[in-house]
């Protein structure tokens, strides 16, 4: 963890993986991210959990990568007695965070308005597939879901007939990160007025958010963008093409890119002095792209990235895991680290958030299921040994 958001408590009810992933960057930026968890333990504990390839001390790739740093307490939340537990954590708290269906907090009695009056300066966070309110809020969400209905499916792929969904749960990881902003951007507020607030994020709010200048593109021509594969609508050459071992990208933006790369290749029709701008090689845009798909085939991918790099022509190989996740400049940043474990570690993803004054990440294990039940009930809210026993007894807390 980093120290920047040390002294700030977090208590997470999030599960499965927009609001986990809120709860880890909150974590990973040093924030005391306490999980509550129910008895039978949040359902991701058993993902992969069966499968050794994936699993660790009793505990699946997901859930390790999720819940690195946390601190688990079991608490039932849907007894009187459990909710009492949790609104005294709310009193020791700064943020809650979940990602229940919309209205489960309201019914559990632990929404915003209900917990700010145990403590004005507690800030809440929801993340749902649809917000809290509209016409259409209360309907299910999973990250494909809003995926479609947000537009960017419709331009991913190579073709409107097939609509591919992003390679990674863009859905889910945008609700969690745009979550985190909410949060930090309350916690400041916090400093102007004192008081805490509800923090809504509709994952559907968060993809229409990334869809940006084409949105407004759009909204100026009234036009539907087509998906265009791994081109672009305005530059040429921006594409993927094959190499003898692989796939490269080149993405040339500007013209005196193109000017290199014609002296790289001399290709004898690229010196056609139409493509010397960018209309001219857009208008020619297939044409240029098959001579180029036969030009790179002819060496590595190595060869290509070495020879384009040195002319400063802006490409990249098109990197499978195990190459992305070994790649020097990936490693240098530290985003490959390794979560302690019983048995010696898990590697996974790092914190992409680097301070050059609160840096210095550490990781700590994720928790096993009620680990810290009784060291957070008794060493931060005071609770006894007797207390803690017959709440334990009554089945309220584990």
């Amino acid at each position: 963890m980093s120290e920047a958001l040390a002294g700030i408590r977090v208590l997470d009810l999030t599960h499965m993986l927009s609001g986990p992933y809120a709860g880890m960057i909150l974590a990973d930026l040093g924030a005391q991210t306490i999980k509550v968890e129910p008895l039978h333990g949040e359902g991701t504990r058993n993902l992969l959990v069966s499968d050794p390839k994936y699993s660790r001390d009793g505990m699946g790739a997901y859930f390790i990568t999720l819940n690195r740093s946390k601190k688990s307490v079991c608490i039932d939340l849907k007894r009187p007695e459990g909710v009492a537990v949790f609104h005294d954590l709310v009193r020791v708290s700064d943020v809650v965070i979940d990602n229940f269906s919309a209205g489960v907090m309201k019914k559990l009695g632990l929404d915003h308005a209900q917990l700010s009056g145990i403590n004005e300066r507690i800030i809440t966070c929801s993340v749902s597939g649809f917000g809290q309110d509209g016409p259409n809020y209360l309907r299910p969400a999973f990250d494909q879901v809003v995926q479609g209905i947000g537009g960017g499916m419709s331009i991913t792929g190579e073709d409107a007939g097939r609509p591919m969904r992003s390679g990674i749960p863009i859905g889910d990881l945008g609700g969690g990160m745009f979550a985190v902003m909410g949060v930090l951007a309350a916690l400041q507020a916090r400093h102007r007025h004192g008081r805490g607030q509800h923090v809504d994020i509709s994952m559907l709010d968060c993809q229409v958010s990334m869809l940006n200048y084409m949105a407004t593109m759009h909204l100026m021509s009234g036009e539907d963008p087509e998906p265009l594969g791994n081109g672009h609508f305005v530059h040429v050459p921006y594409n993927t093409y094959r190499t003898s071992d692989g796939f490269i990208i080149v993405a040339v933006i500007f013209d005196s890119f193109w000017t290199s790369l014609v002296e790289l290749l001399d290709v004898a029709e690229f010196r056609d002095p139409r493509y010397a701008g960018q209309p001219g090689r857009l208008a020619d845009k297939a044409l240029i792209d098959a001579k180029l798909n036969e030009v790179f085939s002819t060496q590595t991918t190595a060869h290509w990235v070495e020879q384009l790099t040195r002319v400063r022509v802006p490409c990249a190989p098109v990197n499978r895991f195990s190459e992305a996740l070994s790649d020097p400049q990936i490693r240098h940043r530290d985003m490959v680290v390794t979560i302690p474990s019983a048995t010696g570690g898990v590697e996974a993803p790092g914190n992409p958030i680097k301070l050059s004054v609160d840096g210095g990440d550490r990781f700590g294990p994720p928790p096993q299921l009620g680990e810290h039940t009784a060291e957070v009930l008794g060493g931060l809210l005071g609770y006894g040994a007797d207390q803690l026993e017959r709440l334990r007894a009554d089945g309220v807390v584990a």
